[in-house]
Order: structure tokens, then sequence, then C-alpha cells
């Protein structure tokens, strides 16, 4: 047993070597946002009574956390492979290619708000989950709660983008993690506030169907207006986008069936928001890296992981372990500073990292085999890749965690 360790531990320590950098970069945006999401972790520990006077709140939960990590972290890995090719240039005018990214990631930022909030309340009905909010309900809340964080995580994505040239960060490696984290910041509070509006008798059906005609004609609008780049970014990203909604909707599903569980002990509800956020963000990291590698001649993607892409994904797993240590840790913290009941420290811990290395394979596998089918079919794995990687690790992830706490014995 011991000699296995010491080999273990000696291609870990190899793996970090062969790209310190990268390491060093990813491992702390990783942990910032791990930090970061305790925000979201409290407020929804500690929200329980909104959850129980608007049933079905829960199940936006992932999938409005999901919702600014695919659009902006999208954002992000494309403006990280202009500055990888050197033609990258921070103006918001409608005419140059990055004013064009922040005006379809804002359109997209809203439209799949509500695409989501129509298909959260049909998956309602399909999976008998009841009583739930009316469909006027869930749009308010998710689209208006949607544009709240939107503008907060659009700040961020650009500051990032702006920095990295100047400081020498390779956005590749920190853009998905911080994204995640300003979302898992600024998502679950502007959507807890936006649910103070659901159920107003007046207002949410009139301002329901005013969001719905601005998202409809704000699709139009981005295609024909000049500039093929936001056009074809909106075509592109509006299916993938709504696949990735669906099964963060499931995932809520997974979530609100076990809530009398994490009720039961809430620093579970604490870890929720970071352990779906960690694996997005490993993912994140992963198909950004992949993605730039094969816009720039420099991957040729084969039946496995090979090359590059094979200490790519060494990276990923030398980088699971800390975090989600870290993230199980920080949630524990996180449960005692609020008061929140915990079946332990370890017990935290344990679930964090058996969920999270479950979940890692997910991200390797769903990472690397995203880039290829976006690549074989002629699609910019920038736009498909982050979106289906994030939004898959929640589906997935919902279930890892929950097979987790009852591998560990929590439930």
């Amino acid at each position: 047993m011991k000699p296995r360790l010491i080999r273990l531990t000696r291609r870990w320590r190899a793996v970090i070597s062969r790209d310190q950098r990268a390491y060093r970069d990813s491992f702390v945006a990783l942990c910032l946002s791990a930090i970061t999401s305790l925000v979201a972790g409290v407020t929804l520990a500690t929200t329980t009574g909104t959850l129980e006077e608007l049933p079905g709140l829960l199940l936006l939960v992932p999938a409005a956390l999901a919702v600014k990590g695919n659009v902006f972290g999208a954002l992000g890995s494309r403006l990280g492979t202009t500055i990888h090719a050197g033609t990258f240039r921070l103006s918001p005018r409608l005419d140059s290619a990055v004013g064009q990214n922040i005006a379809a990631a804002m359109l997209l930022s809203l439209v799949i708000s509500v695409v989501i909030a129509v298909l959260a309340k049909g998956v309602a009905i399909v999976f008998a989950v009841s009583p739930t909010m009316s469909v006027a309900d869930f749009i308010v809340v998710s689209a208006v709660g949607g544009l709240l964080a939107s503008v907060f995580v659009l700040a961020i994505t650009l500051l990032l983008a702006g920095g990295s040239g100047r400081y020498g960060w390779d956005l590749d490696n920190v853009v998905s993690p911080l994204v995640t984290a300003a979302s898992d910041l600024m998502s679950l509070p502007a959507l807890i506030i936006a649910a103070r509006l659901a159920s107003v008798e007046v207002f949410t059906p009139v301002a329901a169907a005013v969001l719905a005609a601005v998202s409809a004609g704000g699709v139009a609008w981005s295609v024909t207006v000049k500039g093929r780049l936001l056009g074809s970014i909106v075509r592109e990203s509006i299916p993938v986008l709504t696949v990735a909604g669906l099964l963060d909707l499931i995932a809520g599903i997974t979530i609100e069936g076990r809530l009398d569980d994490l009720l039961e002990y809430p620093v579970l509800l604490v870890l929720l928001p970071g352990f779906l956020g960690t694996a997005g963000g490993l993912g994140g990291v992963l198909s950004s890296r992949l993605s730039t590698k094969v816009h720039l001649g420099l991957l040729h993607p084969g039946p496995l992981p090979r090359g590059s892409a094979g200490a790519d994904v060494a990276l990923i797993f030398g980088l699971s372990v800390p975090v989600f240590a870290m993230t199980g840790a920080v949630s524990e913290l996180g449960g005692a500073l609020t008061g929140q009941a915990s079946p332990g420290l370890f017990e935290v811990v344990a679930v964090a990292l058996v969920g999270g290395l479950l979940s890692t394979v997910c991200v390797v596998i769903v990472a690397y085999y995203a880039t290829i089918i976006a690549v074989r079919f002629g699609l910019d794995p920038d736009t498909h890749g982050i979106p289906m990687v994030t939004s898959s690790l929640d589906f997935v992830g919902a279930f890892a965690l929950i097979l987790a706490i009852v591998a560990v014995g929590v439930a």
C-alpha cells in the first residue's frame, strides 16, 4: 500500500512540474470559486422559508447558477482564444468583435433565462413536482434574477480579459472558475431578490409577457444586425444552452427530491453550490485549454486524449483532490459560522471528495469528447464546450453528490 501511495504522489508531483504556472493559476482560481460559493451556499441554507413558500424554486437553483457560468464562461473562452491569437482589442463598440461578443452574451442571458423558466414549469409537470409556481412567476424570477447577476458577471469577465495581457494570466486557466465564482456570488442572491416579485397580482403576468417579448425580439434583431459574429454566436449558442438548461433542471429535480435529507443537515445546502461550481470550474479549465489548442493547431483530437491533451487531463485530476477537499472544509466552516446543522467535518469532506472524484471522471469524458464532436461538425468548441461541460456536470454532479451522501452514510 505504501509503495503505491509513493508512486501516486510522485506522479502527482510530475503533473504539477510540467506546467507549474497553469496549476498554480487554476488552483488559486478554483479556491477563490470555492470560497465565494459560500455566499450562495449560506443564502440557500438560510432561505428555506422562501423555498417552501415558492414551490419549484429549488428547480431553478442549478440552472440559475449555471446560466451565467455557461454564457459568460463561453464568452471568456472565446476572448481567451483571441488573446492567444493576438487579435484581442477591448472595445464595447457593436462593430467590434468584443462588442458583438458582449451583446451576444447579454442577449443570451435573457433569452435562456426565459427558456429555462418555461422548461422548469414543463419539467415540474412531467416529473409530478406539485405544487409549483405559475409560468409567469418562473419567468419573472429567472429572467429578472438573471439580468441582475449578468451585469456583475459581465464586468468580471471583461476585467479578467483586460487584465490577462497586463498581468500575464492565461485566461484559459482562470476564466471558468472565476466566472463561476462571480456567478455563485451574485446569482442566488439575485434569484432570491427576484423571488420577492413573484405572485404580485398585476405586475408578474405583465412583466413576464414583456420579458418574453423582448427576448424573442432580441433574437430576431441579432440575426439581422450588421456583423455576422453576433448572429452566429446567438444561433449556435441557443440550442446548446437550451439543452444545457434542461440538464440543469433535471439536476434540480434530483436535488428537490432529496430536499428533506438536505434540510436535516443544512450544511449540505451550503456545500451544494460550491460542489457543483468546482466540478464545472474544472471542466471549464479543461474545455478552454483544449479549445485554444484546437484553434491554434496544437491539438488534433483522437479517440483518446494523448500528448498535450493527456497532460491537461492529468492536470485536472491533480487539481481535483485538494480543491474538492477544500470545498468540503470551507462549507463546514460556513455552516458552523451560520449555525447550520452538520454531520461533522470528516463526513462533509468525505462527501465532497467521493462525489468530486466521481464528477472529475465525468469532467474529463465530457470536456474531451464535446471538443471532438464540436470540431468534427465544424462548430466553435469555445461556444459549445463550456456550456455542455458545466451543465452535464451539474446533472451528473447532483447525482454524484447524492450518491456520495448515501455512500458516506450521512443520509
